[in-house]
């Protein structure tokens, strides 16, 4: 024994006699769902228009907040606005190839269906203009062309329902 008789040193570099749980660990139930395993992946792993494009949202700019690489079951939406409802997806060439337009169809309806708007922004665009690509997202949660009916709110004024 080191130190004040009969105190042992405290353990270093985590050593110690912590056991392990007898529940496995591994989180709560929403951290075991298949999609949030693959979010906090493709958040490690973003491409370079997702990253430039994420550097400008993040912050809350004008007191807007975005998610990266956010699941909404199955899928995992680039970038999130939970105040819009907002889905913004970063299309890259990869989108136009194959099934992917397919693919893409399926998701977008599947998302609609369930009352969130999608914005796709082709990474090109991204690439040429971050900044302004980013003031035109912030500018669209911000104010969204359509709003949908708080429930239980008011029905639409007369004129309004039409598009």
């Amino acid at each position: 024994m080191d130190g004040v008789r009969g105190v042992e040193n405290p353990p270093r570099d985590g050593e110690g006699d912590r056991r392990p749980k007898a529940g496995g660990g591994g989180g709560g139930e929403t951290l075991r769902r298949p999609t949030v395993y693959v979010a906090r992946k493709l958040r490690r792993h973003m491409s370079l228009p997702e990253v430039l494009l994420w550097q400008r949202l993040r912050g809350s700019p004008n007191g807007i907040s975005f998610r990266k690489q956010h699941p909404i079951d199955p899928y995992v939406a680039d970038f999130y606005c939970s105040a819009a409802r907002l889905v913004i997806e970063v299309d890259g060439e990869a989108h136009d190839r194959g099934d992917r337009p397919r693919r893409d169809e399926t998701r977008t309806a599947f998302l609609q269906e369930r009352g969130y708007q999608i914005l796709r922004i082709v990474a090109g665009d991204v690439l040429k203009d971050p900044d302004g690509v980013a003031e035109s997202i912030v500018a669209y949660a911000a104010a969204p062309l359509h709003h949908r009916a708080a429930r239980g709110g008011s029905p639409p004024r007369p004129g309004e329902d039409r598009a």
